[in-house]
């Protein structure tokens, strides 16, 4: 390598110094919350003795993983984890997708940033305060909707919190409701930055506003849908545990429909208080959301590359 390469890349590199500077607390975040615990997926193929410490624990191989597959109650938290993840991947981002292109209509910056604020204000509320919200609405001796709502039907109070069948499409509209003001977000940043000149010329040509969402808008955004849809999948085994667990006030009456792989490893660990279980759940959900991204990814790449995350 003679000098003068030498000193380009020695100008380059002092050039960049600052953005590595920038770089690095991010960086060291990384490092510290994500791969520096990957060293404790070991204790999932443990049996943990405090005494012993997580290296000397006894080995045990794939006995803390049985746990979650011989159990009667194997399928009722699998079904529950999937299908509810599903549902809210699909509604979410078709309901935030909406949200979105409404909000690019207002042409107020200012009703814009106010409609913002109101529509993202769910997503920063606590869980905990969300659920007494819930527990206002569906109280039994004081809630909004058993004594304002159904009394105008001429129905009678229905005990929610005892009542599975519901609870499904109360799990389904608090979260909707809670996450779909920051997706629409993501939605509404990928619709700003399309050039207005597109949608000028559809207006010469005499397409409607209908017209102009379905030709220009949704392809245009396909590939952040794509990635959203593609991390949606790859955590379809992680459930908000809050969720799950908070807004049913942790009746045991609803477990048959709110019961999930996260709450149940919870109590599991609560009762039993078994380390290498819980750590052989979260080591399983890691593992089957990773291959569900591939596989995913492979199928989005067979149909069309651009789109693909990798």
């Amino acid at each position: 390598m003679n000098t003068t390469t030498r000193r380009k890349r020695g100008a380059r590199l002092r050039r960049f110094i600052p953005l590595y500077i920038m770089m690095l607390p991010g960086l060291a975040y990384l490092i510290i919350n994500n791969y520096l615990p990957m060293f404790g997926l070991s204790i999932a193929f443990k049996d943990i003795n405090y005494a012993k410490g997580i290296w000397g624990s006894d080995w045990i191989g794939f006995k803390n993983f049985e746990y979650l597959f011989k159990t009667t109650d194997a399928y009722i938290i699998t079904r529950n984890t999937l299908l509810y993840n599903a549902v809210f991947i699909v509604l979410g981002l078709a309901i935030a997708i909406a949200i979105a292109i409404l909000l690019n209509e207002i042409r107020s910056k200012m009703a814009r940033g106010f409609y913002q604020s109101v529509i993202l204000l769910p997503y920063l509320i606590s869980i905990i305060l969300v659920s007494y919200l819930v527990y206002a609405m569906l109280s039994v001796d004081a809630g909004f909707i058993n004594n304002t709502i159904l009394p105008m039907f001429g129905l009678d109070p229905i005990s929610w919190y005892l009542e599975p069948k519901y609870w499904p499409y109360i799990l389904t509209v608090v979260h909707i409701w809670k996450g779909a003001g920051y997706s629409c977000i993501i939605f509404l940043a990928a619709i700003l930055s399309i050039d207005r000149e597109y949608y000028e010329a559809a207006e010469l040509d005499g397409a409607s506003k209908w017209m102009q969402i379905r030709k220009i808008t949704f392809p245009m955004i396909t590939p952040i849908i794509t990635m959203l849809t593609l991390l949606g999948i790859g955590r379809i085994f992680y459930s908000d545990f809050g969720l799950f667990y908070q807004v049913p006030m942790n009746s045991g009456a609803l477990y048959e429909t709110t019961n999930v792989i996260d709450t149940y490893v919870f109590r599991g660990l609560m009762q039993l208080g078994d380390i290498g279980m819980s750590a052989a759940a979260g080591f399983y959900q890691s593992l089957v959301g990773f291959i569900l991204v591939l596989v995913s990814n492979y199928i989005v790449r067979r149909f069309d590359k651009d789109n693909a995350l990798f």
